[in-house]
């Protein structure tokens, strides 16, 4: 099995993709060696949040996911 990476918005244009594979367990500090690092830097931007499994993490830094688990990262939004 493997942890979905999901991307949102902008994020998805850098990732050129809105989801991916990448062998579990995931932790923050895996996630430079599996981005570019454009998307690396966009994902670790202050106000990108994550959630697993649909649940946001207060930090971020704490990510850990296990095979089969869903990561989303979501870029700050602006509307009107």
């Amino acid at each position: 099995m493997a942890v979905t990476l999901v991307f949102i918005g902008k994020l998805a244009d850098l990732a050129g993709e809105g989801e991916r594979q990448v062998p579990g367990p995931l932790h923050w500090a895996d996630l430079p060696s599996l981005l570019d690092a454009d998307l690396a830097a966009a994902v670790a931007g202050e106000r990108t949040r994550v959630a697993v499994n649909g649940e946001l993490l207060a930090d971020k830094t704490a990510l850990a996911a296990q095979d089969g688990d869903e990561v989303a990262f979501l870029p700050p939004v602006s509307g009107g």
